[in-house]
């Protein structure tokens, strides 16, 4: 009956705080707190996790957070957002009565004089100890805390939040100028305290972290520790003596040599995942991780100067866990090394080969006969792998589903055609500047690999329309990417609108030959587009657009820059008939007043004035 509210006399509290607990998006939370006072107190009661980006008054605003919300567990503080600036052209003139000295007028003038002062003391958007100290009051059962790049936060404010904050289990300060004092403060108070994050942060020592590590040497499982010139092996030392629970350790440094690998290696035989760019290790800590770090899942290195195969043999020898492999600029590895990765690793489901330039097709052979639970192979600028690598790939490794190909100038439709055939269950395939891949590569992969939803072929010259015709007929993709495939025109793209009504992001940027004919037929076959790139297409004009918008009516992203066919009535059009558009990426020359007005926060310009 009208006038009767049923939802709220029959549901007790208990149930609304469940139904909000099991809503995924926030956007989904902010709407159903909208519906009344009862549901807005409820949502903030059921919150756990509050986002914070920079702000004018960032003490002030923590402050106020800590009243509204009183169940929180989780914030994450990241400074690299930007602030948006309160626009400071002047409102609008009204008629009035015959007092124009309104009272909202005067306030408007106080608002445009704070705007001023804060647009000149920009450094006034940064959390300062203060607001730290408001947040270990406002929030005393806090989990999980990340302070990005918050320069204005010391050893004071993270001592106070310490004392107050002993349930802390994950603290991530990553560029913040904190000091020892703070950090041993960590560890004499948050006793559970189990991930750590210590990136750029240039005003720790070995005497901080060490301080830390003995206080939490009972619950610290993570460390994170890159580009801190005062972070030595000692650190990693204690870590080895204290830290018997570890399993995940992050280091970049130019600091750290074989003695504090080694001493992590010898006490920590938890350790799960190691991701290291330390150009002072050699293969001599690498022989010790392989010998003593049985459990190791994860490994990744980069930039290394003094790991070669023996290094690759030990890990191949002893870790036999090893699931996800990770080898980038480590120029001294061969295809030697590789193979003993591969023969002695049966577990491997990820491998990543980026610029290592001495590995070739006999190491990615020993893959394809060696790794039968292959899931994802990525092989970036590795020149020196040919066509029977992935041949040997398809053969042995039935269950990989996604691959990703970059400037491989080796790898060409044999080596697709073999991956058709053999790994079925193809989920995703990135491919750019392969030159050598066209279109019977690609018809074989849509004849074969049903279950592709990702496909992108960027700048691949002898990709053409007969490779989409085949992708529209077998896969019901959601993402394509044909950026630069100058072969593709109207035809290409019509069969994908026709074939895959799924499709959530396109990029047909840089294609010479597609018109408005297609546009046409993506509003008609694929309205569930979201995302969409156009930039660079000569010959599409307002009335495409038009035709797309309409139809296509969740679109978020449009990028259409140097399309000389599209107009400000083009863009007028994006703007007026997308209800949940975020971004415009155009010239600003092509954006009228009115549509700035209509619609300025959604719009990026891609030339800014000088």
């Amino acid at each position: 009956m009208r006038g009767h509210d049923w939802i709220n006399n029959s549901l007790p509290e208990e149930i609304i705080l469940e139904i909000f607990r099991r809503l995924e998006s926030k956007p989904s939370r902010d709407a159903c707190s909208l519906v009344c006072k009862r549901w807005l107190s409820l949502e903030r009661f059921s919150r756990t996790t509050l986002r914070i980006g920079a702000s004018f008054s960032p003490d002030e605003f923590v402050s106020l957070l800590s009243r509204r919300f009183l169940h929180i567990t989780s914030i994450h503080v990241d400074e690299r957002l930007s602030v948006t600036l309160p626009s400071l052209s002047p409102s609008p003139i009204r008629k009035r009565g015959r007092n124009s000295s309104s009272p909202s007028s005067s306030k408007r003038k106080k608002l445009n004089a704070k705007t001023h002062s804060a647009a000149e003391n920009v450094e006034s958007c940064s959390l300062t100890d203060v607001g730290l100290t408001a947040l270990a009051n406002g929030f005393p059962r806090i989990e999980n805390l990340s302070l990005i790049w918050c320069p204005n936060v010391s050893s004071a404010g993270l001592h106070s939040l310490a004392e107050k904050c002993t349930s802390l289990r994950s603290l991530d300060l990553q560029g913040c100028f904190v000091g020892d004092k703070g950090l041993a403060a960590v560890g004499k108070f948050c006793k559970q305290l189990e991930e750590l994050n210590l990136r750029f942060c240039e005003g720790l020592t070995d005497i901080g972290v060490i301080d830390l590590v003995v206080g939490c040497a009972k619950s610290l499982k993570s460390i994170g520790v890159a580009a801190s010139n005062k972070i030595t092996d000692l650190s990693l030392e204690a870590v080895g003596s204290h830290c018997k629970l570890l399993e995940v350790l992050f280091l970049d440094s130019e600091y750290i040599h074989d003695k504090g690998l080694i001493a992590v290696a010898q006490g920590c035989n938890r350790l799960k995942d190691l991701k290291l760019q330390c150009v002072g290790v050699t293969d001599k800590a690498f022989g010790a991780v392989g010998d003593l770090c049985t459990s190791l899942e994860r490994l990744a290195l980069y930039s290394f100067q003094h790991f070669t195969d023996k290094g690759m043999r030990a890990i191949g020898k002893g870790c036999k866990k090893l699931k996800n492999l990770t080898l980038s600029d480590c120029y001294f590895v061969t295809c030697k090394g590789l193979e003993a990765i591969a023969n002695g690793c049966k577990e491997l489901t990820r491998i990543e080969i980026n610029g290592c330039h001495n590995i070739g097709t006999y190491g990615v052979e020993a893959v394809g006969k060696s790794c039968p639970r292959l899931n994802e192979l990525a092989l970036l600028y590795c020149q020196r792998i040919g066509n029977s690598a992935l041949q040997e790939i398809g053969k042995g490794c039935k269950s990989l589903e996604i691959l990703q190909l970059v400037d491989c100038s080796g790898i060409g439709d044999n080596a697709m055609c073999s991956i058709a055939k053999g790994c079925r269950n193809l989920k995703k395939l990135h491919i750019r500047r392969c030159y050598e891949i066209g279109n019977k590569g690609i018809i074989a992969i849509g004849k074969h690999c049903k279950s592709l939803t990702e496909l992108s072929l960027r700048f691949c010259d002898k990709v053409g329309d007969q490779a989409l015709i085949a992708i529209g007929k077998g896969c019901s993709l959601q993402q394509l990417n044909v950026s630069g495939c100058n072969h593709i025109s109207d035809a290409g793209i019509s069969a994908i609108a026709k074939g895959c009504p799924q499709l959530t992001h396109l990029d047909i940027s840089v294609l010479q030959n597609i018109g408005d004919m297609p546009l046409v037929e993506l509003g008609e076959g694929c309205p569930m587009l979201k995302d969409v790139v156009l930039s660079h297409c000569h010959n599409i004009t307002d009335s495409g657009l038009n035709h797309l918008v309409q139809k296509c009516t969740l679109l978020e992203s449009c990028h259409m820059v140097y399309c000389p066919g599209i107009t400000s009535v083009g863009v007028a059009t994006v703007v007026s008939s997308c209800p949940h558009i975020k971004k415009v990426l155009i010239e600003k020359w092509k954006v009228s007043e009115r549509t700035t007005r209509r619609a300025g926060s959604v719009i990026t310009y891609l030339c800014m004035d000088l």
